[in-house]
């Protein structure tokens, strides 16, 4: 029989969107792909992979302890019954509770993908400072686990985990999914006017209202800019703007906020630069990886993950966090310097190609499967 992966992930469409590469990458390889999520719209695009869908009845946005412990249950018996060679799970909440599912479960290796911090660790994020340091204490801990390894996405966290005891040796740096260079391919610009988008959740954390004040601030001074918002409101997070005041900001600037969009080649077929104002918490940000792909310049906010790619001066420019000052200066640089748009798009293009490619990725992620397999 093949071998089996399990990947663990808090919603079908968070799979879809993020990891379906490495998935196709396993089933490649000789793995028999199995997905343990919250089910959804996004079954049967996971069924018509060829992979095995396993529904979990756990609710992304609780860490209750009631809530936690039945999760635990219900993935301890999902991995017993289907005794796969490697447990993959993705972002905190299933590293905490797959980790604990699988413990003294020796046939089972584990690969724990922290996809950033997230707002747990972002200051204004909503946690509590007790929050924090129980989560801190169980990653410490946790991560530890015979055959197991925790992927991280830039060095910031790898040290963050490096400071929590975790050993250097059961960490390693794996760009996320990495970018379809070849189904994102790099777009002319469009014509006139200069556009400017953000794809992403519409969150707080994600500095969105910083965004619109830094628009309105270039906008304020005669500049003609348009602005995308390209990403639908989530209220199961605390942190969600509610779509009556993203209504309310788009009437009152001007700006165009597209919801959702299910192909997001077609927002950076429209826009001329990217933007990504987060306050923290990322890993490696797809909507920049995905912007880059497509030749587009960015200005990014100085955090982990997105300083991977937002390269200052080669890519775009880094800008400190919350200040719409500085955030609307790059984008009034970006937005009155088209030989600048071009160059910094092209170099981001080449970015992706030799460092950031689905394929290549894919490839070193089956590796470490096979590693603690020890196929």
């Amino acid at each position: 029989m093949a071998p089996r992966i399990l990947y663990v992930v808090t919603e079908d469409w968070y799979f879809l969107s993020h990891r379906l590469p490495m998935a196709r990458a396993a089933k490649a390889a000789g793995y028999e792909v199995h997905v343990a999520a919250r089910l959804k719209d996004g079954r049967a695009g996971i069924e018509a992979e060829g992979f095995v869908a396993h529904p979990l009845t756990w609710s992304r946005g609780s860490l209750s302890l009631r809530d936690s412990f039945a999760a635990v249950r219900e993935l301890r018996r999902l991995i017993r019954d289907l005794n796969p060679a490697v447990v993959h799970n993705v972002a905190l909440k299933p590293v905490l509770l797959g980790t604990i599912a699988s413990l003294r479960l020796s046939s089972t290796a584990v690969v724990n993908a922290l996809t950033g911090l997230g707002a747990l660790f972002v200051d204004g994020g909503g946690s509590s400072k007790l929050t924090r340091r129980l989560v801190e204490f169980a990653l410490g801990r946790l991560l530890r686990r015979a055959r197991s390894c925790t992927i991280v996405q830039n060095p910031d966290d790898r040290d963050f985990l490096r400071g929590l005891g975790v050993p250097a040796d059961m960490i390693t740096i794996i760009p996320g999914s990495g970018v379809d260079i070849e189904k994102y391919q790099a777009l002319p610009p469009p014509p006139p006017p200069i556009t400017a988008a953000f794809v992403g959740r519409m969150l707080h954390h994600k500095g969105v209202m910083t965004l619109i004040e830094a628009f309105r601030r270039v906008t304020g001074k005669g500049t003609k800019l348009r602005l995308l918002l390209a990403g639908d409101c989530d209220p199961e997070n605390p942190g969600s703007l509610a779509p009556e005041q993203l209504r309310e900001f788009a009437s009152l600037y001007g700006i165009v906020w597209l919801g959702h969009v299910s192909d997001v080649r077609e927002v950076w077929q429209q826009a001329h630069f990217a933007v990504q104002p987060s306050r923290g918490g990322e890993g490696l940000p797809k909507s920049l990886l995905e912007a880059a792909a497509c030749g587009r310049a960015m200005v990014a906010t100085d955090v982990p993950g997105c300083r991977e790619i937002a390269i200052p001066d080669e890519t775009g420019f880094l800008v400190p966090v919350d200040d719409a000052d500085a955030l609307a200066d790059a984008m009034l640089r970006l937005a009155e310097d088209e030989s600048m748009r071009e160059r910094f798009g092209a170099a981001a293009r080449r970015l992706t190609e030799i460092k950031f490619s689905s394929r290549a990725i894919g490839q070193e992620t089956v590796a470490l499967y096979d590693r603690l397999a020890g196929r």
